[in-house]
């Protein structure tokens, strides 16, 4: 997986979801705790979902085919939209349905110290996490806020660890706060209230990834600032008279396609086309290195405000 896919951001998560995962099972087995087993499974599901990441980077990996001649790239959206699906059903759907279950049939917590130690451990491991998220994160981020840096990043892996932690650490004071609340004043409704505020956090989150990773499946192009570095590297030399019309489309996270029709000077020779075709590839690689995909086409630019053709065409030798 490449940098940008944030492979420590992801390990670091794994570890802290499993070791997570199991302590709060222990906690909840002993203390009873309806929120405690919300949090364990939400654990379980971050934890499964950073093996889908994982997964998704390796068959990113794998070479372009004959049915797929433009690789692998996009399965890495493909496993970050169903790690909103996992999400979704799996924390936030049986969190609702731990906290109504707790809601109808209340009981006492036992060992009520235990599940409030794990929680607060939890905090600090997962925040520990985030803290490696969000370093990975800035390295690519650059100057946009992080609102903007998950909704246009095309690498999805990091959104996806970043949200997830972030989530995972608001649910786990939305237990402490349940948990809590029980402990001092006998009320089990207050634990099954932070289960179902873990739950639709948990719904909420998913709902924004899949949002996010549905834009990535369906295609997004270049964003403007690499747009504006594309054209300026087009027009840049003398081969070209204007852009008649251009698209970009992320074929994975790290490659993009470039599409181009291009006026030509008219009375040019095939192979003086086809140089100056490279030329211009070649600048737009330099401004832009993830455009590893480039198709130009020469032709003659035709202004819509004359009434007559052009008199002159590109000249291609042997068939003028």
């Amino acid at each position: 997986m490449s940098a940008s896919g944030g492979t420590k951001a992801i390990l670091a998560a794994f570890l802290a979801n499993t070791g997570i995962a199991v302590t709060k099972f222990i906690a909840w087995f002993f203390s009873g705790s309806a929120s405690m087993l919300a949090e364990a499974v939400h654990s379980v599901a971050d934890a499964g979902n950073q093996l889908l990441l994982f997964f998704g980077g390796r068959q990113a990996k794998r070479e372009a085919d004959r049915e797929h001649p433009f690789g692998y790239g996009r399965e890495r959206y493909v496993y970050a939209f169903v790690v909103s699906i996992i999400l979704f059903s799996v924390g936030g759907v049986f969190s609702i349905y731990e906290g109504i279950d707790k809601l109808t049939h209340p009981h006492e917590l036992e060992v009520p110290w235990l599940p409030i130690l794990v929680l607060a451990i939890a905090i600090v491991l997962e925040s520990l996490s985030l803290r490696t998220a969000v370093k990975e994160s800035n390295r690519i981020r650059g100057k946009q806020n992080w609102v903007q840096f998950v909704r246009r990043a095309k690498a999805p892996e990091l959104p996806v660890v970043l949200l997830e932690d972030v989530a995972a650490l608001t649910g786990l004071f939305f237990a402490l706060l349940g948990v809590g609340l029980t402990v001092i004043t006998g009320d089990s409704t207050f634990d099954a209230i932070g289960t179902l505020m873990i739950g639709t956090l948990l719904i909420v989150v998913a709902i924004i990834l899949g949002i996010e990773t549905k834009s990535l499946l369906v295609g997004e192009g270049a964003n403007e600032a690499d747009v504006a570095k594309i054209r300026e590297a087009i027009l840049a030399g003398p081969e070209a008279e204007r852009i008649i019309h251009m698209k970009t489309l992320y074929l994975g996270p790290d490659e993009l396609l470039v599409a181009a029709k291009l006026g030509f000077h008219g009375g040019e020779s095939l192979a003086e086309v086809s140089t100056a075709i490279n030329v211009i590839e070649q600048r737009i690689r330099r401004a832009v290195p993830s455009a590893r995909v480039i198709y130009v086409e020469p032709d003659i630019y035709v202004d819509p405000n004359l009434t007559a053709p052009p008199t002159d065409a590109i000249v291609i030798k042997g068939l003028e």
